[in-house]
């Protein structure tokens, strides 16, 4: 499985920006994806999960600015970036956790198998 997030770039603060993930190879019949971002010289920290419905979780610090969706038909995800913040600064990561069903809900929201390589974003003040 391999994961390719694109879209990044440098944009000014209240900017927007939208963030893809593209899954190739081995594909299943039901998976959840999310993002994380990792600031210099932070640790890796969740922003958003998305389960094979459409239900989305979010981290309190994009809750409102940031929204999540997929093209389950296209195997892509997809993290569109609004009113951002310098603090928003990071590297963003994909990734995508297998599940099954239901089950898939109760799955933490950290908790992942695939990861792909990040896209930096960069916000200007």
């Amino acid at each position: 499985v391999q994961l390719q997030a694109s879209g990044g770039g440098l944009v000014q603060a209240g900017g927007s920006l939208r963030l893809s993930c593209a899954v190739s190879g081995r594909t299943f019949s039901s998976y959840n994806m999310g993002w994380f971002r990792q600031a210099p010289g932070k640790e890796r920290e969740f922003v958003a999960r998305i389960v094979w419905s459409g239900s989305t979780s979010y981290a309190n610090s994009v809750k409102g600015r940031f929204t999540m969706s997929r093209d389950n038909a296209k195997n892509t995800a997809f993290l569109q970036m609004n009113s951002l913040k310098p603090e928003d600064t990071a590297v963003y990561y994909c990734a995508l956790k297998r599940c099954s069903g239901y089950g898939c809900y109760e799955v933490p929201l950290e908790d992942m198998d695939y990861w792909g390589k990040g896209t930096l974003v960069t916000v200007s003040s």
